[in-house]
């Protein structure tokens, strides 16, 4: 799972606990870990959701200023299916 660069230090702070994913289908699992630069991410949950279901206040929660703008970067390419997931960041060991 990747995410944009200006979002990443405020996931590792753990200010950013959720993700929309517009996608063919699921590509991540509930519980697996997924490298984010020097640490991972762990799925807590991941669910599909409709456009509907996007709120301004989840929008904010994942990081953007709205909708339109997790939209901007969020909606690209062929999927149509759209994923809540839910995350926490996993530093590296010490």
């Amino acid at each position: 799972m990747t995410f944009t660069r200006r979002l990443r230090e405020r996931i590792r702070t753990g200010e950013i606990t959720t993700t929309i994913r517009f996608w063919i289908g699921p590509r991540v699992t509930a519980g697996s870990r997924y490298r984010m630069e020097e640490g991972h991410i762990e799925v807590d949950s991941i669910e599909p959701i409709g456009l509907p279901d996007i709120t301004p206040q989840l929008a904010r929660q994942s990081g953007f200023l709205g909708i339109i703008d997790l939209l901007k970067v969020a909606q690209h390419g062929k999927g149509q299916n759209i994923y809540l997931i839910r995350f926490h960041y996993v530093p590296p060991k010490s």
